[in-house]
């Protein structure tokens, strides 16, 4: 093996925030001989470090792609704008973490794209890694460039910047790509032929085969396949047996405090529940759980292999794991003589997650975090939160009387069929909670209480009932801000009650990337170039250099953002196969209208469609 040396000299390090984000060698990293892999896979996050390194899909791939013999998966992320600029000034290429070597070197550069604000620091990476912009100008010298994740859902705004684009979960179909490239180079394929023959592996979706028209309305009227061979439709691609699935047993442990910095077990994908706003609630179905004795072996093998002092269950709602009680006694028989935390975040407010929680939480020390989503029952019926105020209280009574005094509320402003009295209802509901707490007689309360009402803005999602919808200006969502705060400010405990919202305008942008189509790759680009880089950094956020995007390219960006769709428009995300088909999201969309609730998966099947996939919640009752 080559000997290894840092890409940055000290004097380099030395000048920039946090040098540990770039010198990699982090404890259970992987370290292979270049010259002993065929491979070599740069897995990129959009983001600096502490955040990517939170991210537990990169975790999973990482481990994955690492098993086989003949890949290297390496790291990397968006450089801070300190050292950004150092690269550029230096013209020192960027890096992978393990190798430190150019990524430009690499056969991969995979990119997971969770959330639309990142969208100019993939370019950042791209640009300095020397790797050109656009994927028609690549060639063999340069890396394939594929993206996954989330985002992928609606990939057209980025579409002419991959190569590729992965739909689904990554652990089914990557094997099947990294055979196929190895074919590929041992035949001497032109990387046009790499990219045709890939596209026809399920999953791949390859924009640069696809063309789109449009109407002079500035609607898709058409968007099909270039070639007979090419799939019309793209099907997601998800992992339906999730106890053989890989699990990373000794993930690599940061430097540096993460986002997230504790050992991370995943319960269970999809949820039953079916909000109505809720991208993952829809493309992560059905729901595929874990068996708790395959969860114990993954904790026993975390628990030994990082050191972390926190355990956390992830899953978009812990509370709907049938064995949730099993693993919380094992874990707390478990992580006890270690002195290991155990931190369960998606829980509902109801009297056996209360209980869970009293059980793992220094209830002195600790605030639990609920999301109502909205202020009123209406507007939780159009939303299907499947909430009632009547449960929100009463779990609010359990939570004070079992000593907690601290409550985050999550809120959204701006949802479809929203009324002013919703926005009031939002401050009604938090002093309603306080109600409760002072009917608690003064001594037996646990100090003074604390109430959070947290606000952010209803961006609308590609497969979701919400999909069609429009969405409020900047202004309309702040003025729905101040209609709730001011209602706060008139309420009796209004001391106890701390009201927050978020950035309206980077909500705005979010929902202009996130329903948009390819004529936004040049607004993209154009941002970037103006300066735009970690947008969702809000002390980053420069409007000025979308605006400016926006007007150089001709596009109103309120065509994208505010304008109600018809449920019979070609939509740019329509030739993707997600499970859930689009006659169950136009009732959902109808039923949202009529504030007509749908029962959860576990209660009655609603016919999505994620039944096609032949297991999951979908067949519980059979088994």
């Amino acid at each position: 093996m080559k000997e290894r040396k840092t890409a940055l000299g000290e004097d380099i390090l030395l000048r920039v925030e946090k040098p540990e984000r770039y010198i990699g060698n982090e404890i259970n990293s992987v370290m292979k001989d270049p010259e002993d892999v065929r491979i070599r896979f740069a897995f990129a996050f959009p983001d600096v470090y502490e955040i990517g390194m939170s991210h537990l899909g990169i975790q999973i791939l990482y481990d994955m792609f690492n098993r086989r013999s003949d890949v290297w998966c390496e790291r990397v992320y968006s450089p801070w704008p300190d050292l950004d600029a150092i690269l550029r000034e230096k013209k020192i290429p960027l890096f992978a973490l393990e190798s430190q070597d150019p990524v430009r070197t690499f056969d991969f550069l995979g990119v997971t794209i969770q959330y639309e604000m990142c969208y100019t620091n993939i370019l950042q990476i791209l640009d300095l890694s020397g790797i050109p912009l656009h994927a028609k100008e690549r060639t063999w010298e340069d890396p394939i460039v594929i993206g996954g994740g989330p985002c992928t859902y609606n990939p057209e705004p980025i579409a002419d910047f991959f190569d590729l684009f992965y739909i689904g979960e990554g652990e089914t179909r990557y094997d099947d790509l990294f055979d196929l490239y190895l074919r590929c180079r041992d035949e001497g394929w032109t990387r046009e032929r790499f990219l045709r023959e890939a596209s026809h592996l399920p999953g791949i979706y390859v924009p640069s085969l696809y063309r789109v028209t449009y109407h002079a309305d500035g609607t898709i009227a058409a968007f099909l396949p270039a070639a007979d061979d090419v799939p019309s439709k793209i099907e997601k691609q998800i992992v339906m047996d999730f106890d053989r699935v890989t699990y990373p047993e000794a993930p690599v442990v940061p430097y540096l405090k993460a986002t997230q910095d504790r050992i991370v077990l995943e319960v269970q994908r999809g949820c039953i529940r079916g909000c109505r706003f809720c991208q993952a609630g829809m493309v992560y179905r059905p729901l595929r759980e874990k068996r708790v004795e395959t969860l114990k072996k993954d904790a026993e093998a975390l628990l030994k292999n990082t050191g972390y002092e926190e355990i956390s269950l992830s899953s978009l709602s812990t509370s709907d794991y049938t064995e949730l009680k099993e693993l919380i006694d094992f874990l707390i028989d478990r992580c006890s003589r270690q002195g290991v935390n155990i931190s369960l975040p998606s829980l509902r407010i109801d009297a056996f997650s209360l209980d869970v929680m009293s059980k793992v939480q220094d209830v002195k020390k600790s605030s639990l975090t609920f999301a109502p989503e909205a202020g009123t029952q209406r507007m939780r019926d159009v939303i299907n939160k499947g909430l009632t105020e009547e449960e929100i209280l009463r779990g609010a009574g359990t939570a004070f009387r079992g000593g907690w005094k601290k409550v985050k509320l999550y809120f959204m402003l701006g949802l479809p069929f929203e009324t002013e009295e919703d926005a009031k209802g939002i401050a009604r509901l938090c002093q309603r909670v306080a109600d409760v707490y002072f009917e608690i007689p003064k001594e037996e309360r646990n100090g003074k209480c604390s109430i959070t009402a947290s606000c952010s803005f209803f961006v609308p999602k590609p497969f979701t009932p919400f999909q069609w919808a429009s969405m409020d200006r900047a202004e309309d969502f702040l003025e729905k801000a101040h209609i709730a705060k001011n209602e706060v400010r008139a309420m009796e405990n209004q001391s106890c009650i701390r009201f927050t919202y978020h950035e309206a305008s980077v909500s705005v942008l979010e929902g202009v990337l996130a329903r948009g189509d390819r004529k936004l790759c040049a607004a993209v680009e154009s941002a970037y170039k103006n300066g735009a880089m970690f947008d969702a950094w809000t002390e980053r956020f420069r409007q000025d250099a979308w605006d400016r995007a926006f007007s150089e390219n001709e596009i109103d960006p309120a065509f994208y953002a505010h304008r109600e769709r018809s449920v019979d428009e070609l939509l740019p995300w329509d030739f993707i196969d997600c499970g859930v088909t689009k006659e169950f999201l136009k009732r959902e969309w109808m039923n949202a209208a009529a504030a007509s609730v749908t029962p959860n998966c576990r209660e009655h099947c609603s016919g999505c469609g994620a039944r096609g996939f032949g297991g999951g919640v979908c067949y519980e009752s059979q088994n």
